[in-house]
């Protein structure tokens, strides 16, 4: 079964940056495609970004030009780097597979938040 355990949030000022990490196993990581998603207090979780199998990537609107999402398929992880923060970026991270994440496999997922 797939397991994931996210890394690297934080406390961070507005136009900061955090690097988020997401460490998988029990899946045969290079052949899946990998998303990170978010969900803020009272919202929706949401895909922010996916990479696919051969590195390329999409963006959700809200986070294209400041988000790179990567994959290391020898480490079985998936990262997030988030620049020019803003505080509507304040969520609990998680990854997942995408864009039809495994929903027994959540994480605990990792706290980014942004203060202004």
């Amino acid at each position: 079964q797939l397991q994931l355990v996210e890394s690297g949030g934080g406390l961070v000022q507005a136009g900061g940056s955090l690097r988020l990490s997401c460490a998988a196993s029990g899946i045969t990581f290079s052949f899946n495609v990998f998303g990170w998603y978010r969900q803020a207090p009272g919202k929706q979780r949401e895909l922010v970004a996916r990479v696919y199998t051969g590195g390329s990537t999409s963006y959700a609107d809200s986070v294209k030009g400041r988000f790179t999402i990567s994959r290391d398929n020898a480490k079985n992880t998936v990262y997030l780097q988030m620049n020019s923060l803003k505080p509507e970026d304040t969520a609990i991270y998680y990854c997942n597979t995408a864009p039809y994440p495994r929903t027994d496999s959540w994480g605990q997922g990792t706290q980014v938040t942004v203060s202004s």
